[in-house]
């Protein structure tokens, strides 16, 4: 083989193993996306680069691989539903009381399926790997149930947190999760 078939050869070979890192990498980019979905889109803006967000991303997976996760049992499950339940009650009547419970049933839950509790951004980032979808509502619903503690929530905030909450209980019990509009249209069905 001649010189320039060499020069030729390496050059192939290098441009294919080009294309593969970076077919590969976007891969990898899809795979964070599809799993974090709006996440990603707030983890990237945090980040000085994407390469550092999606850093932080694959370590929030490792981090969450690392729990010991426990489904609810039927008894639970059943418990925190009719807490839930009592909780929309409550909220006819004292909204801003019924915040401040969906707060606590949330991080009653959460810790009960083996999530850890001890610091809000921790467990967000835990959360994030499986219920990135609902993270955002529960987000807001957390920011809402603050200013409600410094009392600077309207009752609409407040009507809108218990929906937020809604969604993410849903998922923690395993219902379909309920995917709420971020509008301020009524809803008529805070279950």
């Amino acid at each position: 083989m001649s010189s320039t078939g060499i020069v030729v050869l390496v050059i192939v070979i290098v441009v294919l193993v080009a294309v593969g890192i970076f077919a590969w990498q976007a891969m990898r980019r899809r795979a964070l996306q599809s799993k974090f979905g709006p996440e990603y889109d707030r983890v990237v803006e945090e980040q000085e680069s994407r390469t550092a967000a999606e850093r932080e991303l694959r370590e929030r997976e490792r981090r969450h691989a690392e729990l010991t996760l426990t489904p609810l049992t039927e008894e639970s499950r059943a418990r925190y539903a009719q807490a839930w339940e009592e909780l929309q009650v409550l909220f006819v009547d004292d909204p801003a009381r019924a915040v401040g419970a969906a707060d606590e049933l949330v991080t009653r839950l959460i810790a009960e399926r083996g999530y850890p509790t001890d610091n809000y951004d921790d467990q967000l980032a835990h959360l994030s790997v499986e219920h990135a979808r609902t993270l955002g509502n529960y987000r807001e619903a957390h920011d809402i149930h603050l200013a409600n503690e410094r009392g600077e929530a309207s009752t609409e905030q407040l009507r809108q947190a218990v929906v937020h909450y809604r969604s993410l209980v849903a998922e923690l019990l395993g219902d379909e999760p309920v995917h709420t509009p971020r509008h301020d249209g009524p809803v008529t069905d805070a279950r």
